[in-house]
């Protein structure tokens, strides 16, 4: 996946393009070119372009306190949500909008979470049924159905669980069971012994004491439950996979029958379970880590049921906080963004509730979204690039040497089966069924939740539909799902900060949209996970020994370049928890670079704002991934986050690219230089 952010939109229709013209000659230069303003150049390109392409900008755009990164998605995202904001103000002050109808809905969500009195004085009160509910627990099979029932809510506790495409059958849903239950997320933070992660668990432990304090309990209860909690969930860390052990789609699948899964945790029944959380006549489940259910079986039995009570109650609160009163969603969010992220001060209450309407509700945003905003044209040229990389890659792959001829057969004809979806879906997701009012923000936002579950769980028995999508399209972000065997590009993906009202040149439109969307999520189904599934989307080898041997000591150069990698001093990234993602950068750079080469641009090698084509190319790559993070939130992306911090997307890629050594006179020395038999080439 590309990244996580959310976009403006910008028109590009050749109909509104601007330009200036001196001499016959584009100069878009004078229209204050972001190609050469973001640039630092006291920084030299060839010992760190990331810097250099970007550091003019990260020098005049500090990170505000409220934020963990500052860049191009911060940027477009504020643009974005200052539209939704609009969106939600009109929907609000409808008064004639018709009970049920979209408007209503976001307009009611909206307001019930601007609406900051009735939040304070509703307290806890939303969650107190399903609080209730936790309470009547009085054995085991009372309380992993009740477990059941409460991921329903939108809570997870004590496991992972979703409804999904089986991986090794396409056509059919499945029921995953995953680990999960962790309120830190990763497991490493329970565990790891380097004095910034012992910090963070040293807070967490305050952070579960405050919150008890703030959810009723007296000092001596809480400081109790908050060591038993910690002690939970670090049982469940401790049988937990690391983050790169979960990359295997082989090793995380394991389809068993319910029965068997009932030996192998004999405390527990399985098909209650199921049912509480709304799976009927499932005969069989995909366990991902069975190790996990095996201790979590045991933990069934090791801790009393008033313990499992305690962990139930945080976990709910823990999944609510933001919505509940100030006490609350003030302390949730000094442990989870000040001490995990570095945030210093909240966003405006606006923007939060913006934020959230578009999360619980953005498939109703965005059909007005899509009518009100939405570019025309989008699409079109969108799949005009698209469909430009996929040749360019269907011709990388015919000319590879390290490949078969067999196994290039079968990679073309996965290539050209890869679906693209672009711009919206044509088909919206019914939610009438959803019911959301004013009367209260947090049982709005539980409602939604509810909402998802339920279309979620209702897949399971009917005919996939290979329609579907996974996101909105007033989102900057792009997927592969290698079930479908397609890339999803919604038509915000268009849009370039700076080139407003005027379409970018070729440079730009390859550097970012081709390179870091289309040929990153093509990649995706060429990288070390999705090289396992087929033209089908199903997990089966389509590679001969021998080509697959080949294919896995280049991935292996990959992870071991990104290995040597550090951040903020000491702090090695994960080569292999981050190297599908590697891959499809550098498959993405590569591709877009040599679809941007069959361009009159490049052709012409006619120079814009004094830069090249290739410099053009290369620095809007750099642009794509203008990101400037806090040190905290950089710790906290290298432990769980599968995604290389943006600076390495830029200069990691590049590092391995003979033409951008060229372009900027990358030279043994240079702290990008890499030994040619240390530079990967793959795709």
């Amino acid at each position: 996946m590309k990244t996580n952010a959310i976009a403006l939109s910008l028109c590009l229709s050749a109909t509104l393009l601007v330009s200036c013209k001196k001499d016959g000659k584009e100069n878009l230069a004078e229209l204050n070119d972001p190609l050469v303003t973001n640039r630092d150049t006291t920084v030299n390109p060839a010992d760190d372009f990331f810097n250099y392409a970007n550091g003019g900008w990260f020098k005049k755009n500090p990170i505000p306190a409220s934020e963990r990164s500052n860049g191009i998605f911060r940027t477009i995202a504020d643009t974005i949500n200052s539209q939704i904001k609009q969106i939600c103000i009109k929907s609000s002050e409808d008064t004639n909008a018709e009970k049920g109808s979209n408007q209503q809905k976001i307009g009611d969500f909206y307001a019930s979470g601007m609406d900051e009195a009735a939040i304070e004085k509703a307290g806890l009160s939303p969650l107190q049924p399903t609080m209730q509910k936790i309470g009547a627990v009085k054995d085991i099979n009372s309380l992993m159905t009740t477990i059941g029932y409460l991921h329903t809510q939108g809570a997870g506790p004590a496991f992972g669980f979703y409804v999904g495409q089986d991986d090794k059958n396409s056509t059919q849903y499945a029921v995953f069971l995953y680990q999960g239950g962790l309120g830190m997320g990763n497991r490493d933070y329970y565990f790891n012994t380097d004095a910034e992660t012992v910090k963070v668990r040293t807070e967490y432990v305050k952070h579960l004491e405050a919150m008890q304090k703030l959810t009723g309990a007296d000092d001596a209860s809480a400081k109790k439950n908050a060591a038993l909690i910690m002690k939970m969930e670090t049982e469940l860390a401790k049988a937990s996979r690391k983050l790169e052990d979960l990359r295997d789609p082989i090793l995380n699948y394991n389809k068993m029958k319910v029965a068997d899964l009932d030996k192998a945790t004999p405390a527990v029944k399985w098909q209650p379970v199921l049912q509480a959380m709304g799976i009927k006549n499932a005969n069989e489940v995909i366990v991902g880590q069975p190790e996990f259910f095996k201790a979590l079986n045991t933990m069934v039995g090791n801790y009393s049921i008033e313990d499992w009570k305690t962990y139930l109650k945080w976990d709910l609160v823990n999944s609510y906080a933001s919505y509940l009163n100030k006490a609350i969603d003030k302390q949730n969010f000094y442990f989870y963004s000040t001490v995990m992220n570095g945030v210093k001060e909240q966003k405006p209450r606006w923007k939060r509730v913006v934020e959230q309407t578009d999360g619980s509700l953005g498939e109703l945003i965005g059909q007005i979204y899509v009518a009100e905003y939405l570019p025309k044209g989008s699409k079109e040229k969108l799949l005009e690039i698209g469909n430009n990389i996929r040749d360019v890659y269907a011709n990388r792959i015919k000319q590879l040497d390290w490949m078969s001829e067999a196994t290039k057969q079968k990679a073309l004809n996965k290539l050209s089966k890869i679906v693209m979806k672009v711009g919206y879906p044509d088909k919206w997701k019914d939610m009438s069924s959803l019911t959301i009012d004013r009367s209260s923000y947090c049982t709005n936002v539980m409602n939604a939740n509810i909402w998802e579950h339920n279309y979620m769980v209702n897949k399971f028995g009917k005919p996939v539909d290979r329609n579907e999508w996974q996101m909105y399209p007033q989102t900057y972000n792009a997927y592969y799902n290698p079930s479908n065997n397609e890339i999803v590009v919604p038509a915000c993906n268009i849009i370039v900060p700076g080139f407003e009202g005027r379409m970018p040149d070729d440079a730009i439109l390859y550097g970012i949209i081709g390179g870091s969307t289309f040929g990153h999520e093509i990649t995706h189904g060429f990288d070390d996970q999705g090289a396992q599934y087929d033209e089908n989307g199903n997990l089966n080898n389509w590679w001969t020994a021998e080509d697959l041997k080949k294919f896995q000591a280049k991935t292996k150069l990959i992870v071991e370049q990104f290995n040597n990698y550090t951040v903020l001093g000491t702090k090695h990234l994960n080569g292999d928890a981050t190297q599908g993602e590697n891959i499809a950068d550098l498959g993405g750079i590569v591709m877009g670079y040599e679809a941007f080469k069959k361009t009159e641009q490049y052709k012409s090698q006619q120079k814009i704002s004094g830069l090249t084509p290739d410099q053009r190319f290369f620095l809007a790559y750099g642009y794509a991934w203008m990101v400037n993070m806090k040190d905290e939130s950089l710790a906290n992306q290298i432990m769980v986050d599968v995604h290389a911090p943006a600076q390495w997307r830029i200069n990691g890629p590049l590092s391995n690219m003979p033409e951008f050594y060229k372009t900027f006179g990358v030279k043994e020395g240079n702290k990008m230089f890499l030994p040619e038999n240390k530079r990967v080439k793959i795709w």
